[in-house]
């Protein structure tokens, strides 16, 4: 196995990786360099032009220079990933293997796709509320007609529209009469998550509005999921709000900031774009993408599909939008789906989150055993005082067999340390932050608020029992003076038996990892904190910095995962300390190689 190092721009990661395998194998050790931080994933780049689809009256030639639209078909997005995809992978050579934008630490740097938050500082409860949003919140009290109605939603299952505000944009969306409040109230608690995990997520919020506020453009039109072009008129409009959740006589809808830039049609979850030069990494080979898995597994937020992303070109000149030079970024959206929607069909319901909607493991497995075996769907009952939520529950949620809708190319690729490292992230998230979360849901019930919370914090336990405890679940890992000090997370979120905690710490020395036979002292501190002391083993003086003498490996076991934390330091001497040059997470207690 070799290593990927922090050379550059990913383009630049993934030749190396390339050319290294037929390399030295003391080239497998971490240089002595800061880790990358910051993909350059965000390079402004002039776009193509192309004629305005939607030209001015005053500029009929008007032109636009962006990259082209990406449009997602519903049902062959659904056929693909369930049918042709699996088959063509079956007969292609498609060894898999590690995730490539990842840096020395083990983590991965802020792009255009991802930005640490919570994984890297310390978020309050209020903080993780605000989510994403920006400037004032839509003004609830303004006078009738002054929300515009300009756009219907081009699809999805909760119904809505998109309105102009004082200048500004918002896409409102309405529950459905079958579970009043979960899906407006799903979209703004999810939304809240995955933007402080560090994915991007718009600024969804609830807002109660009386039906006079909103005035409709003249011959406006919607796109159903079908396909079909309808006209959003005033018949229909009151049929969308004849059917919402309402509170004291005012319509609850969740109101969605527009997103910033301008918006380009969803990202893929494999392959890479032509037209962006930034787009360096497939898809499917991006561990935030394939350990947004986890995310939505907690949630369990089955429609995450294509459908619900969404590419913005965000050009430099904020005025023109429609401008080179500019970037892409990548977002996560609708995520009404969330904590229980439910289909037409009780039996599918039941199902989702345990199977595919059409998975022929289960199909087959089933045949041969005459369906005998028992599972979760069998098991699968509504909570009293909580049906809104429909079938989510805690009891039968197992991370590692979560499965969304269809098959995810990214989410299908997802690795032991793909998923550790989003399991890192989540034991952010405290009792106060999923409460803080849940009461932007704003839940007319306090039973449905608290049954909420219950079961994500279950989930959440479950999840990290499971993901922090095979793969080390160190992280943090600071250097002090001559210690190398980590937090442990299972033991900081009480996930695993405390009793079995034994820290311990081995260590090997030089070009050629020669095991230390004298053991490192290690001292668990308060807050689950464990420090490791490193003995001197080389001078001051003498060979560079970043020379292989001063090579120094560290694993530390905590008693619990089966492997250890790995650390790859620089001894510089007794008087200059060590420096921490790379981590690793095997998953085995196997020595260290070069």
């Amino acid at each position: 196995m070799f290593r990927i190092f922090d050379l550059g721009h990913y383009s630049v990661l993934v030749l190396a990786a390339i050319g290294s395998l037929g390399c030295a194998a003391a080239e497998r050790r971490f240089p002595l360099k800061a880790p990358l931080w910051k993909d350059d994933d965000m390079r402004p780049f002039h776009a193509k032009c192309h004629p305005d689809p939607d030209p001015p009256k005053e500029d009929p030639g008007h032109k636009i220079c962006i990259p082209e639209e990406y449009e997602s078909p519903l049902v062959w997005d659904a056929a693909d990933n369930t049918v042709f995809r699996p088959i063509s992978r079956f007969f292609a050579v498609d060894p898999g293997g590690a995730a490539v934008n990842v840096n020395s630490l083990d983590e991965v740097p802020d792009s255009s796709w991802f930005t640490n938050r919570i994984g890297r500082q310390a978020m309050t409860p209020e903080e993780l509320a605000r989510g994403s949003c920006e400037g004032l919140a839509p003004d609830t009290n303004g006078p009738d007609g002054s929300w515009l109605i300009d756009m219907g939603k081009p699809n999805g299952a909760n119904p809505g529209f998109r309105v102009r505000i004082n200048g500004r944009k918002f896409m409102l969306k309405a529950d459905t009469p079958e579970q009043p409040e979960r899906a407006t109230g799903a979209t703004a608690i999810a939304s809240r998550f995955y933007y402080a995990a560090g994915w991007w997520a718009p600024c969804d919020s609830i807002v109660y509005i009386r039906q006079s506020l909103l005035k409709l453009k003249p011959g406006l039109e919607y796109t159903d999921n079908s396909g079909e072009t309808r006209p959003f008129d005033q018949a229909k409009l009151g049929e969308l709000l004849a059917h919402a959740s309402r509170r004291g006589g005012l319509i609850r809808m969740v109101a969605s900031q527009w997103l910033p830039g301008r918006t380009i049609g969803p990202f893929r979850y494999e392959g890479t774009r032509d037209d962006d030069p930034n787009d360096a990494i497939p898809h499917e080979d991006r561990r935030d993408l394939r350990g947004a898995r986890l995310l939505a597994a907690w949630f369990n937020h089955f429609d995450s599909r294509e459908q619900n992303t969404m590419n913005t070109w965000m050009a430099l000149d904020e005025k023109d939008k429609d401008s080179s030079p500019g970037y892409i970024r990548h977002w996560y959206i609708d995520l009404g789906d969330c904590f229980g929607s439910e289909w037409d069909w009780e039996g599918i319901s039941k199902r989702l989150g345990h199977t595919y909607y059409l998975d022929f493991g289960y199909l087959f497995e089933d045949y041969l055993t005459l369906g005998v075996i028992e599972r979760p769907w069998d098991r699968a009952r509504r909570t009293r005082g909580a049906e809104i939520f429909g079938f989510f529950n805690a009891r039968d949620f197992e991370a590692d067999k979560w499965r969304g809708g269809y098959p995810n190319p990214a989410f299908g690729r997802m690795t032991e340390s793909d998923g550790a490292w989003a399991a890192r992230i989540i034991a952010r998230f405290s009792a106060a932050h999923v409460r803080a979360a849940v009461a932007v849901g704003d839940y007319t019930q306090p039973r449905q608020r608290e049954f909420l919370i219950e079961q994500l914090l279950e989930r959440q336990r479950r999840l990290l029992r499971r993901y922090l405890s095979r793969l080390s679940p160190l992280t943090d890992v600071t250097v002090r003076g001559r210690s190398l000090c980590a937090v442990d997370l299972a033991r900081a979120t009480g996930v695993l038996p405390e009793a079995k905690y034994a820290y311990r710490a081995a260590a090997y020395a030089g070009s050629d990892a020669k095991p230390i036979s004298k053991p490192f002292a290690v001292t668990p501190g308060k807050n689950a904190e464990v420090c490791v002391t490193v003995d001197a083993i080389a001078s001051d003086g003498g060979p560079p910095a970043g020379d292989s003498s001063r090579y120094v490996v560290v694993d530390v076991f905590n008693g619990q995962s089966e492997g250890p934390l790995r650390a790859h330091i620089y001894d510089l001497g007794q008087n200059s300390g060590i420096r921490l040059a790379g981590v690793e997470r095997p998953e085995g207690s196997t020595p260290p190689e070069f």
